[in-house]
């Protein structure tokens, strides 16, 4: 800082007139000097005020700026809902918020502190320097204020002896010189040289007094500028100190963050988890690996199974389908034995007890029984029918009439038909072929199984399946259109 200029080289010389009478009281105010000085060392105790009411208001903030912070960090003060699905160790997302609760909190520490060292350090700067220029106020009124007042008593007496000398220098003209020895203007004329000196010397040392304030002023100028600037530098060091603290822990955040391995969660979910998760080297599953409760259950072998063929109801053609023979004494239809295409409810379940077999020729079989897959409901309303199949061979359909003769309630001799499929015209029952005579080629083919008017009671008993039981069915069937009524419904004698 330069040093400041001398003020008697700086301001202007006043020199007081006194070679005549209007100079030797001078009109001016001699206090206007003082006056200017106090009103200049009012403006700079405002200015420091100023400083102070700006830190004190910055300390508040801070303050309240640490209060915030807390209410900041009260927000990851709680520990991480379903936290175990991050890692704990340092590092990780885990390590990241307790870096985030770590630093928020000196965040907020930091502006306490930076709080009580505005209000501790800095404000007590310009506190005692608002002080400095009271007192240079008051050193003012009463150093070269009581000068002024002096020389302003002084000018009054020196102004009324003039005023005193004036009035007998008239009276003497006017009496002839006639007048007291106290009147006597000589006499007035030398006290008014005796006052008017005195008057002089009380200017003089008010003169020296105010020069003396304004060089002082100077220095007392640069003294308050000086500590201003001292202040000042001190609360930019502290105010700066937390800015930089902040600006630290605030970056220490995105650096702890920006420094986690992008795989470091996922690979320590994958340790805490690997008992759980899937392991992808492992192999896939199959059906033919897994085994459940009752799998080998003997109820869930099949007596036997295949395909087979069935001749249809309306086209008379036969179609292949798959067919089983299970424990239960059933004898369901598939249409394949895909168990995985879509899911394998059979088509036709016949309950072999409630059946009739007949006899097997060659390669073909007939079995009359009622469609039980739709349950009891259904099994009350369906109808029976007679079922003709036919096997791939006959040493296969021998196999296949022999469990289901085994399982059915009731078995006669009749054999089915073993020419070829008639034509839909000559094949119905009802058509006028079917009443005539049988010709000498119906007579070498057995005859049709007839099951009309066979009772339950008759398939439970026991000689019903012998041979000698049987001749009395195979022989020769009345004819449909001739034969009893049936008790079951649709179209009895069609085979």
């Amino acid at each position: 800082m330069t040093t400041p200029t001398s003020a008697t080289s700086a301001l202007p010389s006043r020199t007081f007139t006194n070679v005549s009478d209007e100079g030797a009281v001078p009109g001016e105010d001699t206090s206007v000097v003082t006056k200017l000085f106090q009103e200049r060392l009012q403006a700079w105790k405002h200015a420091v005020g100023y400083i102070e009411d700006y830190v004190t208001v910055t300390e508040k903030t801070h303050h309240a700026h640490g209060k915030e912070y807390e209410k900041v960090l009260k927000t990851v003060s709680h520990s991480l809902k379903e936290g175990h699905h991050f890692d704990q160790s340092l590092g990780g997302v885990a390590g990241m918020f307790e870096n985030i609760r770590s630093n928020t909190q000196g965040i907020s520490n930091a502006h306490y502190d930076t709080a009580k060292q505005l209000k501790g350090s800095i404000l007590p700067i310009f506190e005692r320097l608002h002080t400095e220029i009271k007192n240079k106020t008051k050193e003012l009124t009463k150093g070269a204020g009581k000068g002024s007042k002096a020389v302003d008593k002084a000018r009054n007496v020196t102004q009324r002896h003039i005023e005193l000398l004036g009035q007998h220098t008239a009276t003497f003209d006017s009496t002839g010189g006639k007048m007291t020895a106290i009147d006597d203007p000589y006499v007035l004329q030398r006290g008014v040289r005796y006052r008017l000196n005195k008057q002089i010397q009380e200017e003089n040392n008010n003169r020296q007094d105010l020069i003396s304030v304004q060089n002082s002023f100077a220095q007392f100028e640069a003294h308050v500028i000086q500590t201003i600037q001292h202040g000042m530098g001190q609360f930019m060091q502290v105010v700066n100190t937390q800015a930089e603290q902040t600006k630290a822990m605030y970056g220490d955040m995105v650096g702890v963050t920006q420094r986690i391995p992008l795989d470091f969660e996922w690979n320590g979910f994958i340790q805490r988890n690997n008992t759980i998760l899937i392991d992808p080297s492992a192999p896939a599953r199959s059906i033919t690996d897994i085994h459940f409760s009752n799998q080998d259950h003997r109820a869930t072998k099949p007596l036997i199974s295949g395909s087979l063929e069935r001749k249809g109801k309306i086209m008379r053609s036969y179609d292949t389908n798959y067919y089983v023979v299970t424990p239960s004494k059933f004898l369901h239809e598939y249409k394949t034995d895909d168990d995985f295409a879509k899911d394998p409810v059979p088509e036709m379940s016949l309950y072999l007890p409630d059946c009739i077999v007949g006899g097997c020729n060659g390669a073909k079989f007939n079995v009359k029984g009622k469609d039980v897959s739709k349950g009891k409901l259904g099994n009350s309303f369906s109808m029976s029918h007679e079922l003709q199949f036919k096997a791939h061979t006959p040493a296969a359909a021998s196999q296949w009439w022999e469990i289901i003769r085994q399982a059915a309630g009731q078995v006669t001799g009749e054999a089915p038909e073993s020419s070829a499929p008639t034509s839909p015209a000559t094949g119905k029952e009802n058509s006028p072929a079917a009443a005539s005579p049988v010709s000498t080629k119906d007579e070498r083919q057995p005859a049709p199984l007839q099951t009309q008017g066979i009772t339950k009671e008759t398939a439970a008993s026991p000689t019903s399946a012998t041979p000698a039981t049987t001749s009395a069915t195979t022989s020769r069937p009345t004819p449909i259109s001739a034969a009893p009524a049936s008790g079951v419904e649709g179209e009895p004698g069609k085979y």
